[in-house]
Formats: structure tokens, sequence, C-alpha cells
């Protein structure tokens, strides 16, 4: 059964099951999942903890052998099984497909790894594991997302948020989800007996949003320029290389052309998105938005402008052929004019590599 972490403390309450399948790549949710089922299976008599690490090299005989064998003291175990790298291998899926066929009653198969992608998740080995206990992925907050996170964490912990606080926290905590619970915590400290207001968050709360280049994609393709100009400062602010964000920006309007020439050649929307490589199916709303708000030959154009920052980032000539001496702070223009191009926004100037 797959299970969100928000539901997994009610899952919990229930009973325990037989396996348990942490994976993701949020920290914060993924590591307050796995300490939720250790402390549920202390609570519920499984005393002895057996940790295994399942590295290069490691001997997936090992988990048979412990499924096989009765505790020294005759009680119930947990098996944390960490898998750094993801998949188990060859050696591993079916090692995990045949305890999964017959778990234990008294063990608790708990796996770890980071995020597991759509092939991995198709695997039998998954799909044994799956079948005998619950899955609960942890995947990060999105921005739209995260003041519902904020309030419903908040609730929980019985503290109640005003709509623009959550808001401004959200703004202030984006991409670094661990900054955003402290500062819960630390408002709930300051601020007792009364709702928390955009006021508190604003005066106490700093900026921590962490943001990494592809992070700008959904935002620029949904057409929201400030919100796509605010994560392109930060990423200036952190000292982000410009020929990452450049390189982002220019994978996400190929996409966009590629899609959209699908269309004017006559495929569905869908079928389209399906031709298309680079995963956009979970981008189909934004990528809806970007072909409403500007046909492919606008599109088409943007390339022209990442082209000149690709130029003054490489110090190469213009097309006119003088050799100009760019800077960085240039680049950061032409990226700031070229995020604001798949915004729908018309620069009232033109950028100084033009």
């Amino acid at each position: 059964m797959r299970v969100r972490p928000e539901q997994l403390e009610r899952h919990l309450a229930r009973g325990l099951a037989s396996v348990y399948v942490v994976h993701g790549d949020e920290p914060l949710q993924r590591e307050e999942s796995l300490d939720a089922i250790r402390s549920a299976a202390r609570a519920a008599g499984f005393a002895e903890r057996i940790v295994l690490h399942a590295e290069s090299g490691f001997d997936w005989s090992e988990l048979q052998t412990h499924a096989a064998s009765l505790s020294l003291f005759a009680e119930r175990r947990l098996i944390d099984l960490r898998v750094p790298g993801g998949s188990p291998g060859r050696d591993g899926g079916p090692s995990l497909a045949q305890y999964a066929a017959n778990p234990p009653p008294d063990l608790v198969l708990l796996l770890s790894c980071a995020r597991l992608d759509r092939r991995s998740t198709s695997t039998k080995w998954f799909k044994a594991l799956e079948g005998a206990g619950d899955v609960i992925e942890v995947y990060p907050v999105r921005g739209h997302d995260l003041p519902r996170w904020i309030v419903d964490r908040s609730a929980v912990r019985g503290i109640a948020f005003e709509r623009d606080a959550a808001a401004a926290l959200a703004e202030r905590s984006e991409g670094n989800l661990l900054a955003c619970a402290q500062e819960i915590d630390k408002l709930h400290l300051l601020v007792e007996g009364r709702p928390i207001t955009v006021d508190d968050v604003m005066g106490t709360v700093a900026d921590s949003a962490r943001f990494g280049a592809f992070d700008l994609i959904d935002p620029a393709l949904q057409g929201d320029g400030a919100r796509t100009v605010r994560i392109l400062h930060v990423l200036r602010e952190e000292g982000v290389e410009p020929f990452h964000v450049l390189g982002s920006l220019t994978w996400a309007i190929r996409g966009v052309c590629a899609v959209a020439a699908g269309v004017e050649g006559g495929a569905r929307f869908d079928d389209a998105l399906r031709m298309a490589s680079g995963g956009w199916w979970r981008r189909k709303q934004a990528l809806r938005s970007a072909l409403r708000r500007m046909p492919r030959r606008g599109w088409i154009g943007l390339l022209d402008i990442a082209e000149g920052v690709d130029r003054c980032l490489k110090g190469a000539p213009s097309r006119s052929g003088a050799v100009v001496r760019w800077s960085r702070a240039d680049a950061w223009v032409g990226l700031e004019r070229l995020v604001l191009g798949m915004c729908g926004v018309k620069p009232l100037r033109a950028a100084p590599y033009n």
C-alpha cells in the first residue's frame, strides 16, 4: 500500500505491517517517517534492532539468515535495511522478493533508500515488498503545496497560522523543509496563545529558501514572473553557476518546442507529451499553460536569447563580430530576460549583449 508521510501516524496506530519501504529525496520527511516506524516497532515489542547496510559487496544471504534465525532473547526484531544506492541490484532483488513472499511473524523489515524511479517501482522485488506492507514516498514539498503543509504540521502541534502568515513562511523557506520546520517550532515558542500572523513571520524568520536550477522550470512555464525572478535572484546570491541555470532553461525551452511541434503536426496534446523525451508528463499542466501563453515560434525565439547568454558567458564575439568583454553580471541580466520571456513578459529595453 502507498502511504503519504502525513498519513503514516494513523496507519501505524492501526498496527504494524510486516514490511516498510521508505524512499525519496526529502531528508526531513524521510527521517521523520523512519523514526515514527522505529518508535512504533519498539512500542509493539520489537525490542531488538538489526541494522544492515546494503552497499557494494553486501552479502544478501544475511537477510535470509536473519529471517530464518531465532532471536537470542526470543524477542521480536526490526531489520533496518539501508540501501544507499536505491536499487538492490541483481542479487538483492530476488532476495527481497523471496523475503516478501513469506515474511516471518516476529520480524519487521524497514528498507530505506534514495528516490526510486518508475522503472525501479515496476520491478518484481518492489511489487513484492509493496504487496507485503506499506510504501512511504517522500518527495520535496513544492512551493504551491508548502503553505498547506505548514498549516497541517502546525495544527498537529497545536499552533494556528493565519493564511498570509503561512504563505510568507513558505516564501522564505521554500526548498528548505528542515529550516521551515525549525521556524514553525521557534514561532511556537515566541508566540503562545494566539494565531501566528504575517508580522510575526516577517519579524522573526530569516530568508532561508533554497533552490536548484531546475526549480525555475515550473514557475517559468506557468507564467509566474514574480516567483521565477525571485528564484533566479536566490540562485545568483547562492553562487550557482549561470551555466547550470542556462542549461536547465534551455532544456525546458527545447522540451516545449518538441511538444508544440507534435501538436502542430496533428498529434493530441497527451500523445505529444508521451513522444517528447525528458519526463514531461509530470509537468503536464505547466506545459499546457506555456503553450496557451505563447506559440512554438515564440519559444523558438527564446533560444536566440539563450544563445546570447551563452556567448556572454563564453566571452564569444557578438553576432556582429565585435569582441566585447562581457561580465557575469551581464549574463545574469540575460538570464533574467530569458525567464521573463518564458513567462510572457516583454523586456522594456534590450539586453546588453544584443
